[in-house]
């Protein structure tokens, strides 16, 4: 009986840690790679190769979302000029993102983020699943080449 209930304690404070608000703006900093959207629970969009990626970067509650393109070095093109200014708030202990355009103003969910992976939520209850983004080429390879 005791092995049980530390196995769910265990299992518990693993949970509550996976959806710490606070941790999961640390994790946020970085390039974004998506790889799916659930429309609906039974409806998917698969992103084999996207050409673009996300940078997001905040610090103190605020900072940007901007739209990349990568490059085959490793490298990155400005995909516009335009970027999406972010506020984050803790709300209700949920993660919640302000985003601003001279153009709209919306908010969205942050309902994962970690080391590898980010799910967020929109206005229209749509999940985007991102995955870290990594190189096709990495400075490593690109080294051994040599």
């Amino acid at each position: 009986m005791k092995r049980l209930i530390f196995i769910f304690s265990i299992f518990a404070l693993v949970s509550c840690s996976q959806n710490d608000p606070q941790e999961q703006l640390k994790n946020l900093n970085g390039y974004w790679q998506i790889e799916k959207v659930e429309i609906e629970n039974d409806s998917v969009v698969e992103y084999s190769l996207s050409q673009f990626i996300d940078y997001i970067e905040i610090q103190d509650s605020t900072g940007f979302r901007k739209k990349l393109k990568p490059k085959i070095d490793g490298g990155f093109i400005k995909a516009s000029n335009d970027s999406e200014k972010i506020t984050a708030k803790i709300e209700d202990n949920k993660l919640i993102l302000y985003y601003s355009t001279p153009f709209d103003e919306w908010q969205e969910e942050i309902l994962e983020a970690n080391e590898e992976e980010l799910v967020i939520l929109n206005k229209d209850n749509k999940k985007y699943y991102y995955q870290r983004y990594k190189p096709l080429i990495s400075q490593d390879e690109e080294e051994t080449k040599e």
